[in-house]
């Protein structure tokens, strides 16, 4: 994951709603000595909390520098959530305990006057300590940034950490629970106050609970307290011996429990309302506020659209929120983080059967109007629940493509089965929407072809400069670049490519094919390429940043998909006007027919063979042709790559698709009482609809222990060893293991003994 360790929680403030004090669920304690350095950007990350109902108490442990006096006054004084308590300087440990002592909530979170934390900070930690109330603390992983960076990412390891701190300082903690260790110890010198807190809360065999995330960001200098103290060996020895002594008592049968978590102990619990009015945060700027449902932010088309999506729409008048569903490290979300704080990654700290409720509790709190779901099948499991409880909030989805080899026709099939409570359905191409209407029975009424778009002010060849690919490969500008943009997965077909390679360097040698992307295939595919000697005519770039430079070298474009709903990356090239040269699937001939490049019939069916390797020769030889067409014909070409730009800026770009759907939201809310009639429709039935949202927990329950069989599988391959064996045996003595999970496991053995 490529990280930006420059886009910093708290450089500005961006949040003003500011509960009364008595509200607090959360109390964050903060010692201030002499630190106002640092102080206004730490105050900034804790006032844009997504989770307003804390207090903030500052101990001022003896400060003795006016001017930091000053500054923590000032800051201190804007908010009435915050109070000072000032004492005599005794330590780190001394103005933390102070902290515990005044706080009046059960939960507290230590954060120290030069760090700062991400919006989501405190809302993950109360919500990883509700849902875990035999925690005895709380804390997610960490970023450390200015003069080093990292991130910092350590799965539990009770006996790790008797000799090396992993854990942050930062975390919920129960407010009881440090009482019963006598909080932090004061010593003569400061020493590794933390890690000693930890040990002794392991001693007492107090759990912990390791949320995912990036969420803590600790300021790392060179003239800090750890710094300071392993320059003087006197103090080193002092410090090593506290951490020896309290690590002889550490239980160490404790385990964290470490999220994401697959399998819940209490797979049939019923969801139920948050109750949170009293806390409810009122849309006081009267911005229609959408919650959008997706699986996650990554490198994709769909992802592409959340995201044009969300930067697109009118600040003033639209508020996004964005909640994912599905485990991933979520590359793209500093992308998203740009244009909102409310990005909220539920397996980071929930469980699968507890989204429900947290779900209810955000339309409640931030007075959610509309939810939008795109491509998260979760999301759609918990449509008629929604639909059910919140009858007067439009409900709508955005389908890209139906996927026949995936849960016999993927978002789209499940779009069409809840279909009825959804108060409108928008997809990215008229192939899809005659799919939705003649195939999943939805009314034509209810779906509307809404195209992505592009925005062609980013992807403009006059405002690009040529040449990127030809310096980063050290090829001749000469040879004319066919580009290959798409994660490199069998939906894709990437091994076609080294076909119609072939087929085209035969009779023009000098194309170069540039394939630009990552993905699960994407190493065989350059050992493929090895073997079949191309080095020398197909490069792999990976993925990039620098799209709109990639096209601006590219000559065509080529995307051989077995599937697709309209390819981004064909409103891309022809923005920037490159001639594409696409199988015909989907939507693809909304945009690409023989004015534009070329649209090659596919001769390969979905289901069985959808990671086949051997293609059709004759559809292998039209995109050939193709090419080469294009490539002989400087007349033609350059009658595509105007009609491309055309084409794009006429009904395919970025400002179209946000003015349609500002429009379509504006009518979708101004008709709420035909939304409450459907919601009225999934409340007569009774319990239905918690019943079906439970049943797909159970189903993803499944599917996760499948996955652990098949990690299982991973490990006697890549070991081989008998103590491997043994450990099968025992796996499959397992009465808990499920019947198909015993299969695969009983498969894996006698291949690993062949």
């Amino acid at each position: 994951m490529k990280f930006d360790f420059t886009q910093q929680p708290g450089l500005v403030r961006t949040e003003f709603y500011s509960p009364e004090p008595e509200l607090a669920l959360v109390t964050i304690i903060t010692p201030f000595y002499n630190a106002g350095k640092y102080f206004e950007q730490t105050f900034n990350s804790v006032m844009n909390q997504t989770f307003p109902w804390f207090e903030w108490i500052i101990v001022d442990d003896g400060t003795n520098e006016q001017e930091h006096l000053d500054i923590l006054e000032t800051f201190a004084k804007q908010d009435k959530r915050i109070s000072v308590i000032h004492q005599k300087n005794g330590g780190l440990s001394c103005a933390r305990n102070t902290g515990f002592a005044n706080a009046k909530t059960d939960i507290v979170i230590p954060l120290d006057a030069d760090d700062v934390i991400s919006p989501q900070y405190v809302e993950y930690l109360y919500f990883g300590m509700y849902y875990n109330p035999e925690a005895a603390w709380c804390y997610t992983c960490s970023v450390g940034f200015q003069e080093q960076q990292y991130l910092w990412k350590y799965p539990w390891d009770v006996e790790k950490l008797k000799t090396y701190n992993f854990l942050n300082y930062s975390a919920a903690i129960r407010k009881k629970d440090a009482e019963d260790i006598g909080g932090y110890k004061v010593e003569k010198w400061s020493y590794f106050e933390d890690w000693r807190f930890w040990l002794e809360m392991l001693g007492a065999s107090k759990k912990p609970v390791h949320l995912g995330g990036y969420h803590f960001w600790y300021r790392r200098l060179d003239n800090g307290m750890l710094s300071n103290i392993r320059k003087d060996p006197e103090r080193v020895e002092f410090c090593d011996n506290i951490i020896k002594n309290a690590a002889q008592k550490v239980d160490t049968s404790v385990v964290a429990k470490e999220y994401p978590v697959y399998i819940s102990d209490n797979p049939y619990y019923t969801p139920r309302m948050f109750p949170w009015d009293e806390r409810r945060k009122k849309n006081q700027s009267q911005r229609t506020h959408i919650l959008m449902i997706i699986p996650w932010m990554i490198l994709g088309g769909a992802d592409k659209f959340n995201l044009d999506l969300i930067a697109g729409l009118d600040r003033d008048k639209f508020e996004i929120s964005i909640i994912s569903t599905v485990s991933s490290e979520n590359g793209w979300q500093q992308k998203f983080e740009k244009y909102t704080n409310n990005i909220f990654n539920l397996p980071e700290f929930l469980e699968p059967i507890y989204y429900l409720d947290y779900v209810s509790y955000y339309i409640q709190s931030r007075d959610i109007d509309m939810i939008m779901v795109t491509n998260s099948y979760r999301g759609y499991y918990m449509v008629p629940w929604l639909k059910k409880c919140f009858q007067n909030i439009p409900i709508i989805d955005y389908v890209h493509m139906e996927e026949w080899y995936w849960k016999a026709g993927g978002y789209a099939r499940i779009s069409g089965v809840v279909g009825n409570l959804l108060d409108k359905t928008y997809v990215c191409n008229s192939a899809t929407r005659d799919v939705m209407i003649n195939i999943f029975g939805r009314k034509p009424e209810s779906v509307q072809t809404l195209y992505i778009g592009v925005d062609e002010e980013e992807y403009s060849a006059e405002k690009t400069q040529p040449g990127y690919l030809y310096k980063l490969l050290g090829i001749s500008s000469k040879r004319p670049v066919i580009l290959f943009p798409c994660r490199i997965s069998p939906q894709k077909r990437p091994f076609m490519l080294l076909d119609i390679a072939e087929k085209v360097n035969d009779k023009y040698p000098d194309a170069a094919f540039v394939v630009v992307g990552d993905g699960e295939q994407l190493e065989e595919l350059k050992g493929k390429i090895r073997s079949r000697k191309l080095n020398d005519v197909i490069y792999c770039i990976g993925r990039s940043d620098q799209m709109p430079s990639c096209y601006r070298d590219a000559k065509i474009t080529l995307i051989c998909s077995l599937k697709e709903g309209l390819a981004l990356t064909a409103y891309e090239s022809c923005a920037m006007g490159v001639p594409v040269i696409s199988s015909d699937v989907g939507g693809q001939k909304d945009l690409i027919d023989d004015t534009v490049g070329a649209l090659i019939p596919i001769m390969q069916e979905e289901g069985e063979d959808y990671d086949n390797r051997k293609f059709a020769e004759e559809e292998v030889v039209k995109f050939a042709d193709a090419v080469l067409e294009l490539l002989n014909d400087k007349q033609r070409y350059e009658a595509c790559s105007k009609n491309c730009r055309k084409k794009v800026e006429e009904t395919f770009s970025t400002k179209k698709m946000i003015e349609t759907f500002e429009k379509e939201t504006e009518e979708l809310l101004a008709q709420r009482e035909k939304s409450k009639e459907r919601g009225q429709c999934i409340e007569s039935l009774g319990m239905l609809a918690e019943e079906i949202y439970i049943l797909s927990v159970q189903e993803e329950r499944g599917e996760s222990q499948e996955m652990q069989a098949w990690h299982e599988l991973n490990n006697i391959k890549r070991m081989r060893t008998w103590k491997l064996v043994q450990k099968y045996r025992h796996f499959m003595t397992n009465t808990s293991v499920g019947r198909a999970t015993r299969s695969v496991m009983k498969w894996a053995y006698h291949c690993v003994k062949r």
